[in-house]
Formats: C-alpha cells, structure tokens, sequence
C-alpha cells in the first residue's frame, strides 16, 4: 500500500473443525481511528459503491465474505502521497481489514455477492461525503467493470474536477 495513512491489517483467522474465529476489532490496536458507529452491508456481484471521498470520518473496513476490488486515491493536498492511487482485492478467505483516513477517495467494487462491515470514527452525515463519478478517466481508477449496478446518487455523481473544486475550500480541515 502505497498511500500515507491507509492502513492494511491482515487479521488472524483461527481455524478449527467448528468453523473460524476472528478478531475484528480490539480497542488497544492502534489503528488510527476510534469506531463510534459500525455497519453492515450485503452487496451483490458487479456493485460499485462510490467513489467517495470523507472531510472529517475514518473508515475502518472489512470484506467478511465474497471479494471485493478497492480503489483509492489521496487527495490530501499537504500529504507526502498527494494524487497517488492504488487498487487492491480484499476478501472474505484472508480477512483484512482497511483503514481509510479522511481526504482519500474510496470505491468499492464487489466482484462477488459479499458482506463487508465497517466503522466510522464520527456518526454518518451526508455533509461529510463528497463524491465523484468512478469511470472518471482523470480519477485514475480502473475498478475493471463495465456496467457496474449503481446508487441513484453515484449514477449522478459529478466530475473529479467538480470534485477537487469542492475539496479545494477544506484542504486544512481533513480530521487527520
């Protein structure tokens, strides 16, 4: 991973004949973020969910079971990995989990049916979630979907130009 501050933590998978056991949270980890609201989400094969770029909340991430393709862009202006991307596969076989900080872009694409849980470090708002549209060239993320099943709001989501125009006003205040 090539991005300031994003985070991969593999997690130990602890087998048996009964199933597995894992750990996907302890509180003197130190990941960066303090969860204050967790979430599940059930997705189906081909769904792109983003790209979305957080002002103040971290993301903490999980692929439980399925796969998923991650794409990341760092859009902090003051940080050593300003406009770097990355793209890597998370799934639910060697659960790892990702920590995203505010000001990179993020955009999940479920290459499988899969469940993914995550936490935010500030409950959700609608004010702290800007966006753009994932097969924007200039974003420079090839998630390798074609006619992805889409939100309403990512089916209207804005240029990454109009994106950067927004970010540009909050570039000190990222919650880093």
């Amino acid at each position: 991973m090539n991005i300031s501050l994003v985070n991969i933590k593999p997690l130990k998978m602890n087998a048996d004949d009964r199933g597995v056991f894992t750990e996907l949270f302890r509180a003197e980890w130190d990941i960066g973020v303090l969860p204050i609201q967790w979430n599940m989400i059930n997705s189906r094969a081909n769904v792109l969910r983003g790209v979305h770029v957080h002002l103040r909340h971290w993301d903490y991430l999980i692929i439980a079971s399925g796969k998923a393709r991650v794409g990341l862009r760092d859009l902090r202006l003051h940080s050593a990995t300003y406009q770097q991307t990355a793209m890597l596969e998370l799934s639910g076989d060697a659960l790892t989990a990702i920590i995203i900080p505010p000001g990179v872009a993020h955009g999940f694409y479920f290459l499988e049916p899969s469940v993914h849980i995550y936490a935010v470090s500030e409950y959700w708002n609608l004010a702290d979630e800007l966006g753009c549209s994932w097969a924007d060239t200039e974003l420079g993320l090839d998630f390798g979907a074609t006619q992805p099943h889409l939100s309403k709001r990512d089916q209207e989501a804005e240029s990454f130009q109009d994106l950067m125009s927004q970010l540009e006003p909050a570039q000190g205040s990222f919650a880093c």
